[in-house]
């Protein structure tokens, strides 16, 4: 009881309760210190307030199982609040227009608002959907940890700058997906998730996500049996293989001006349809 009292008297009666609230596609929700969890955030803070910070700032967890989701319930746990953050875990957003989709890939550190924009009228018949490539756990920034987070100001600053982080991945995505071919497309698409998941190797970098071809389809717009034949093609030419869990790149990223062999029939320009 002990504990549990401490948890109370920091985020109060209120919070304790709800976090028993069911929310679509998700379990056992429960309370976490969110700068333990997320170091980066923590290191925002200035070293002799950081423990502080860490016993202060504590926020509802969520765990959302592989599959769908739903998130029907998101804003009603977080009120005016700041928003999700990603603890650990692998989620795709893909939205589409007119039978044809793009998707970001979203994981530890990333800030996320679901339901924001979703009940206002759309100028152009725009579907989105949500899926969880692996488990996933999330904090529930709601309004009694902003509150309780404005005692440390840095952290305001760098919770924005993970919001900006994702526009800016987003721009460089719509870059990748402009190249004509799709083995350049899916090569330079790899090497970018690289800069944030990868990790380096005697042999190579390997990229630790399990990422499907129907998942990589997505990303790089195009067709899944396209992307299979565009991964064929990179593993010849020694530059991407598969991993039991991943993918490991070799030589350098490729550049804008990467002179590579001629392109086989099956890799020319190519956009995916509807995968529903």
């Amino acid at each position: 009881m002990g504990e549990r009292a401490a948890i109370v008297r920091a985020v109060g009666p209120g919070v304790w309760h709800s976090a028993s609230m069911s929310v679509a596609s998700t379990a056992s929700p429960s309370v976490c210190r969110v700068l333990d969890e997320d170091r980066d955030l923590a290191e925002a803070v200035p070293a002799r307030d950081r423990e502080q910070a860490a016993r202060e700032c504590i926020a509802r967890e969520v765990s959302i199982p592989a599959g769908r989701w739903q998130n029907t319930q998101s804003a009603l746990l977080l009120g005016e609040g700041i928003g999700l953050l990603v603890l650990s875990g692998l989620l795709i957003r893909r939205v589409g227009v007119d039978a044809r989709f793009g998707a970001e890939l979203l994981g530890e550190g990333d800030l996320l608002r679901p339901w924001q924009g979703e009940d206002e009228p759309p100028t152009l018949p725009v579907t989105t959907g949500w899926r969880v490539l692996e488990p996933t756990r999330m904090a529930v920034l709601d309004e009694a940890f902003a509150r309780r987070m404005a005692h440390y100001p840095p952290l305001s600053g760098y919770i924005v700058g993970r919001a900006l982080r994702r526009s800016r991945e987003l721009a460089v995505n719509m870059a990748i997906v402009h190249q004509t071919r799709v083995d350049v497309r899916l090569h330079m698409l790899l090497w970018h998730l690289a800069a944030r998941w990868g990790r380096v190797r005697s042999d190579g970098v390997s990229l630790p996500l399990h990422l499907t071809h129907n998942v990589l389809a997505d990303l790089a717009a195009a067709r899944r049996p396209t992307i299979t034949s565009a991964l064929t093609d990179l593993a010849k030419r020694d530059l991407v293989h598969a991993l039991d869990h991943g993918w490991l790149l070799l030589g350098e990223p490729p550049g804008e001006l990467l002179e590579l062999a001629p392109v086989p029939p099956s890799l020319t320009a190519d956009t995916h349809p509807s995968q529903s």
